[in-house]
């Protein structure tokens, strides 16, 4: 037809071949093609079955039952589309409406309770849009023995072995008899629950189950038990649900250059195990030179591709319960070329943790295969796993780096991406995070003779916080230092030579970076100790062995001349108690070699027992030396 649809006018009545069925000789198959320049696609198989009615396989059978008790009739025949079955009675249409009676869908009729009305002739009626047929007559007659009061349960017709196709419906045939009547149940042979949805009991013991799933596959258990007791007797048939091939993995479609290697992958699951086969072009693919299949045909791999290769590539999962296809399309390539290196890498620091990198943009002829770009930032010195990677889209041109350490120095580089691969490295930049001037470095000084004096100081556990060294020197009393003496960040001395000897110098050291110079740390050195230990070697060193200065402080000069002062103060003030001191034990003396012996008045004899009785000797003494100097006061 013009939109691509297939119509069958008519179709050939073919006679099936010796030894294949009928309805294996009515059944026909198509595929849609679909094609263009890039390849061939192939559908699924469409199945076309003429309607058709066979001859009764299985016709029902005569039998002669008890009063009240269960029979059973069966007929078998298959058709395309599937018969519909009914039965009748005496050539007469069976009434479905009494419950005594059930019709089973594979052709069984059941009767319960059987009595003297339905005896008579019984006969099977298959119809489909091809045909209807009649099976023979089945003759139903009661027993002339009397009924058996008791009579061990029996199962006349267990469920026979059953393989469906999902969302069919199933049934599991179970009729018993006894007396009493057996009571029929079900279960499953693995234990688990048989469920209630879609379940449903038809007669007296029949399972239906609608829709099924392959979750009800399993072995189907029917027991009949006598009311009261624990005899039973069972029966058991296996349910199979089938299920087409369902995919979980589809084939995607690739770009790869000439030479290289390509890989397919199909996953499909299904009941039974699908089997799978790669189409190229709608044509079977068979393992070759540079075709190979693994993993039961779920992997395709090319390798050594040329423009050959290039075509549409199918998967198709089959098994007895239908099919499934899915397609990829391979495409071949010239060969790879990675995009040209970006140009104009600038970067700058915005803040102590931010900075901001930018590029030009590319050529008009390189642009269309650019996908992407990405920078590699790393601070110096660090090892190669510290790297920061940050993708960017193709057309952005400027990006900025956050959450940066402090005063720290980075390298930048930039790689720009497309389906060929990456371009190398461009130029990298170097940049420092802004920050704090460097804090004061701590220095020490050693005289190493009159006029030599080197300088040492300690280098920061962590590079690029400091960018240098400023050292400085004056020889008090000048106002003005000298220098800086500019020094490298890896400097930890300096020497300083041919200084004047006997004088005192102050140096000063700072550490600077690219936020500015930090602040500074003094010291002062005194080459007098040299001097005079070179011309007088037996005098006494107040220096140190290791003839360090004792200023090493950041005490300024001032403050020695204080303490000198401070110091010579103490020394008077200490002479002047002493003299004071003496004077009194001498005058002390004198008065008690003149007026010892005096003899006490009265009073003071008075006033000496009551100091004898009751008074301190502290007291006592404090009394004699009063009276002793009023005496010597009015002589």
């Amino acid at each position: 037809m013009p939109d691509g649809s297939l119509y069958l006018g008519g179709f050939p009545n073919h006679h099936a071949p010796q030894g294949s069925s009928l309805l294996s000789a009515r059944v026909h198959e198509y595929n849609c093609v679909a094609q263009n320049r890039y390849g061939r696609l192939v559908s699924r198989r469409a199945r076309v079955q003429l309607a058709s009615l066979s001859r009764f396989h299985q016709h029902p059978e005569s039998m002669v039952v008890e009063q009240g008790g269960v029979a059973r009739f069966q007929c078998l025949i298959q058709g395309v589309p599937e018969p519909i079955i009914s039965w009748e009675h005496n050539r007469t249409a069976l009434s479905h409406t009494s419950h005594r009676f059930t019709l089973l869908p594979t052709g069984i009729l059941q009767i319960t309770s059987v009595g003297q009305s339905d005896v008579g002739t019984y006969r099977c009626v298959a119809r489909n849009i091809a045909s209807t047929r009649y099976s023979q007559e089945a003759q139903l007659a009661l027993s002339v023995s009397p009924p058996r009061l008791l009579q061990e349960p029996e199962i006349l017709s267990g469920p026979q072995n059953l393989t469906l196709t999902v969302h069919q419906t199933a049934v599991l045939e179970c009729i018993a008899t006894g007396h009493p009547r057996p009571l029929v149940s079900w279960s499953r042979l693995d234990g688990r629950s048989i469920g209630v949805e879609g379940i449903q009991v038809l007669g007296t013991g029949n399972l239906m189950i609608s829709d099924v799933s392959v979750q009800h596959s399993g072995v189907y258990v029917c027991a009949a038990n006598r009311p009261g007791t624990r005899v039973r007797r069972t029966a058991q048939g296996v349910l199979l649900v089938q299920a087409p091939p369902e995919f979980v993995q589809w084939p995607q479609s690739v770009s790869k250059p000439r030479g290289s290697s390509a890989i397919f992958t199909c996953v499909a699951h299904g009941v039974p195990e699908p089997r799978l086969i790669w189409l190229k072009n709608g044509k079977i693919l068979s393992p070759g030179d540079n075709v190979k299949l693994t993993h039961n045909n779920s992997t395709l791999m090319l390798t050594g591709i040329t423009a050959e290769d290039e075509a549409i590539y199918q998967c198709v999962a089959e098994n007895s319960a239908g099919s499934n296809q899915a397609s990829a399309r391979l495409a071949v390539t010239g060969a790879p070329e990675p995009p040209l290196v970006p140009q104009g890498l600038q970067a700058s620091a915005l803040s102590a943790s931010t900075v901001r990198v930018s590029w030009e943009p590319p050529s008009t002829d390189d642009n269309p295969s650019i996908i992407g770009y990405v920078l590699h930032l790393q601070p110096e010195g660090e090892p190669p796993g510290r790297e920061l990677q940050e993708a960017v889209s193709k057309g952005t041109f400027e990006h900025v780096f956050t959450n940066l350490d402090p005063a720290t120095t980075y390298s930048i580089r930039l790689r720009a991406y497309s389906a060929e691969g990456a371009s190398h490295d461009s130029p990298p930049v170097h940049i420092t995070t802004m920050g704090s001037a460097p804090a004061a470095p701590s220095f020490y000084t050693k005289v190493l003779n009159a006029t030599s004096v080197q300088v040492s100081w300690d280098l920061p556990p962590q590079p690029g916080l400091i960018q240098g060294f400023k050292l400085f020197h004056r020889k008090l009393p000048a106002a003005h230092f000298e220098g800086p003496l500019l020094l490298a960040s890896s400097a930890s001395s300096f020497l300083y030579t041919d200084l004047e000897p006997a004088a005192l110098y102050e140096i000063k050291l700072q550490a600077f970076n690219g936020n500015g110079d930090g602040n500074s740390t003094t010291r002062f050195v005194s080459l007098q100790d040299a001097l005079t230990a070179n011309t007088d070697p037996k005098a006494g060193c107040p220096c140190r062995q290791d003839r360090e200065t004792p200023f090493m402080g950041n005490t300024p000069l001032p403050g020695v001349f204080v303490g000198i002062h401070v110091g010579f103060a103490a020394l008077i003030i200490c002479l002047l108690c002493l003299l004071l001191g003496w004077r009194h034990s001498f005058l002390c003396r004198k008065g008690s070699g003149e007026h010892w012996t005096v003899p006490p008045s009265s009073a003071d004899r008075a006033s000496l027992g009551h100091l004898e009785s009751g008074g301190k000797p502290g007291e006592r003494i404090e009394l004699i030396s009063q009276v002793t100097v009023e005496q010597q006061s009015s002589a």
